[in-house]
């Protein structure tokens, strides 16, 4: 595929460059139009400063949240503008639409070395409309504004959407860096890691994790499980979990996966267990044999933590998806920074797969230079690692 390099030495000066990136940054839920990890606005920033400093015109496109195809106050992209303003160092102008006529006015407005950042993708059904026709008519809309393509978005390369798959049928396109060095990452982990290779899996559900599970399992030397998806494994081990999460049909799934990893999944030992799922509630580290019927587990406990710490001590290669524990709460992140910084020490390669890890990573104050490779594309990642197609990655091949 041609890179941002390549479009970069065709000479980009005074030309519109349609950049999709990732800007689906969360919010603080105390306070609105807070972003509380700008992450993802941060990685796109390379590209952004090449294509301005190379005299580019360069007009940015994204999704934030999950609207349903029609302008919704709540996912404007208005806030992060103003940040990606204060990231660039420069005004970020932002078109209140994105195919309107206030888009259409500030695209022939730009000068050159001007960024413009339009309003979100998914206030049009046409972005994510599983009717090709439709895609295709509001790809052409967008593409009307620019001479090129740019491609830096790998959280959304996952999906078919107008934006990331129909866009680059119609403009000349170019991966940037970011999707770049995403991809080369995966391929390392999927296709050829250093051994002792160790995964790490959390996050709320088995069944969200089973074909990455089944995909990587051969490949491991072994399979950490932290997280509310453990409490399906522990109850296929015969343990009784209380209230903590569990999803009843994976339980026979589990044991299967059990059997087959013969003993390469490692589960906890301990676990937090809380009266509720609030701050503020009642907690105590009980060992998994003891878990109160009336509590449920939010963290793995301190035992887990050095059970796991000691498999990653030995690794050359570790990847790891989900926190495991709800580390957004003080008394149940333990267990995320524990593991998170066992992980900075390996002497290997180390990847955070996106998402809640990463946001993690920067929410517990843990160096993020400490890693190997932090990932912006949570579900993208676990995709490429299932060995599934990348609409978005095929787009930019052809």
């Amino acid at each position: 595929m041609k890179t941002l390099d390549d479009l970069l030495g065709e000479g980009v000066s005074g030309r519109r460059v349609l950049v999709r990136a990732d800007l689906n940054v969360p919010f603080d839920k105390a306070n609105p139009g807070v972003i509380s990890d700008d992450g993802r606005a941060r990685a796109v920033l390379p590209t952004l400063v090449a294509l301005r400093d190379a005299g580019a015109r360069v007009i940015v496109m994204s999704h934030l949240g999950r609207p349903k195809g029609a302008p919704d106050p709540k996912y404007t992209l208005a806030p992060v503008a103003t940040r990606l303003g204060e990231l660039l160092g420069s005004p970020v102008a932002f078109a209140s639409d994105t195919v309107g006529e206030d888009a259409a006015a500030k695209v022939a407005a730009l000068s050159d070395g001007d960024v413009l950042l339009l309003e979100n993708l998914r206030f049009n059904a046409g972005e994510t409309s599983k009717d090709d026709a439709d895609r295709a008519a509001f790809a052409a809309q967008l593409a009307s504004y620019a001479d090129f393509y740019v491609d830096d978005a790998f959280g959304a390369v996952h999906r078919k959407h107008a934006s990331v798959y129909d866009v680059p049928a119609v403009l000349p396109h170019y991966a940037g860096g970011l999707v770049l060095k995403e991809v080369e990452v995966l391929r390392r982990v999927s296709e050829s890691p250093e051994q002792p290779y160790v995964v790490v899996l959390g996050g709320s559900k088995v069944s969200d994790k089973l074909a990455v599970i089944k995909a990587l399992l051969p490949k491991v030397d072994k399979l950490l499980v932290g997280g509310g998806m453990c409490f399906t494994f522990l109850k296929a081990q015969g343990h009784e979990v209380g209230k903590s999460l569990l999803e009843a049909e994976m339980i026979d799934t589990c044991s299967a996966l059990l059997a087959e990893a013969d003993g390469r999944i490692v589960l906890p030992v301990d676990v937090v267990a809380a009266s509720e799922f609030s701050a503020d509630a009642a907690h105590d580290v009980v060992d998994i044999a003891d878990i109160p019927a009336d509590r449920l587990g939010l963290d793995i406990g301190p035992k887990s933590v050095a059970l796991f710490a000691e498999a990653i001590a030995s690794a050359k290669t570790v990847f790891w998806n989900g926190p495991m524990g709800v580390f957004e709460l003080a008394p149940f992140a333990a267990g995320t920074r524990g593991v998170a910084e066992a992980i900075t020490k390996i002497d290997g390669f180390s990847v955070v797969g996106g998402g809640d890890s990463a946001a993690a990573v920067r929410t517990l104050g843990i160096d993020e230079s400490a890693f190997g490779h932090i990932s912006t594309g949570g579900g993208a990642s676990l995709e490429y690692l299932e060995g599934k197609k990348l609409p978005g990655v095929e787009a930019l091949e052809k």
